[in-house]
């Protein structure tokens, strides 16, 4: 599976630790910024190309981070096709794949270990969606309303 990756200055670190750990579990990870550190960047510039790559590309998945998750999730649902969920846990994760068939998942640095992050990306990329008709209905209304707007 292809797996995209980035984040701004507060998530730099996590990045960094998520892409290694990636990589050696056999993904196809592919990190789009930033490269190096610099307090002063902003996230929506490297949430944007995350989610672009994952709108065209329906089998891929992205994850962004910054401090608190909230910026980086709310920037990356503004592309069409994009389902960003932030997830401070395995279950709350897996709901997110089950249910609502997410394609992004957003992290909060600042709140989360390691190994729990580490554990929630786990869970996150192994959970299928269920494919519930109920499911598959309102992810066509948000579609609907992807057009509309």
């Amino acid at each position: 599976m292809k797996v995209y990756i980035s984040s701004d200055h507060g998530g730099f670190n996590l990045k960094n630790l998520i892409f290694k750990y990636l990589r050696n579990k056999g993904y196809d990870i592919i990190d789009l910024g930033p490269k190096e550190l610099n307090p002063t960047d902003d996230f929506p510039i490297f949430t944007k190309p995350v989610a672009e790559e994952v709108s065209k590309d329906v089998n891929s998945k992205g994850i962004v981070i910054c401090r608190n998750g909230v910026g980086v999730s709310i920037a990356a649902n503004k592309i069409d096709g994009i389902r960003c969920a932030l997830s401070f846990n395995q279950k709350h994760a897996a709901s997110t794949r089950k249910d609502d068939d997410t394609n992004m998942l957003a992290l909060p640095a600042d709140y989360l270990s390691h190994e729990d992050a580490l554990r929630i990306i786990d869970t996150w990329l192994t959970t299928p969606f269920s494919q519930e008709e109920r499911f598959e209905r309102r992810i066509e209304e948000i579609k609907k309303l992807e057009k509309e707007s």
